[in-house]
């Protein structure tokens, strides 16, 4: 049985749960790097989102019978040339707080229209078993930043990430409505399909 079960190797607990929450059903076991007292972290150092969810994956999977799912994502800013990108989590410092990383954020757009604040978070995940990379899986979603927080939903940029096709930032958003548009939820789709 163990063969089936599957380690999602994230220690951020928002993105744990919102995975858990889309893998609902899953006929294995769900484990994290907590459940198997996996204290190591995964310098990331790729230049993309993919290649730290790669990197990540083969890390934490290399001792490891079962499946180890890693994913990697991030904000991308149009006008700030890709900013944060990869450094999304630590785009304040690499101990920044989300609310640190969202008032850098607001800081450099400081004074720019809204037709200009153009952005995506972007999701990479790979399954990977052994050491073997099994499938690699790209999401993506286009927003807009606001000039403001709203919402108390989600985490991370979550609050100043704008949908405009529901009028609301991420954060406004109840939990099953985020998972059935963000760029995870796109992401755990592919995935649920895949396993199936």
């Amino acid at each position: 049985m163990i063969d089936y079960a599957l380690l999602v190797a994230t220690s951020n607990q928002g993105k744990l749960k919102e995975i858990k929450d889309c893998l609902s059903g899953f006929s294995g076991f769900i484990l994290n790097l907590k459940d198997l007292h996996i204290s190591e972290i995964f310098p990331e150092q790729g230049s993309t989102f993919l290649e730290n969810a790669r990197g990540k994956s083969i890390f934490y999977g290399s001792d490891w019978p079962g499946l180890t799912l890693a994913e990697d994502s991030g904000l991308e800013i149009d006008i700030l040339k890709g900013e944060p990108g990869v450094y999304s989590a630590r785009y304040a410092g690499s101990d920044a707080s989300d609310e640190q990383n969202i008032e850098k954020v607001l800081s450099k757009l400081n004074g720019i229209p809204h037709d200009q604040r153009k952005a995506r978070f972007i999701c990479c995940m790979v399954l990977s078993q052994k050491g073997k990379v099994i499938k690699e899986i790209q999401a993506s979603v286009e927003g807009f930043i606001t000039t403001e927080k709203r919402g108390t939903n989600g985490f991370g940029y979550d609050p100043v990430f704008y949908y405009p096709s529901l009028g609301k930032t991420f954060a406004q958003l109840s939990k099953s409505e985020k998972n059935r548009i963000s760029h995870r939820g796109k992401a755990l789709k592919k995935l649920r399909d895949f396993l199936a």
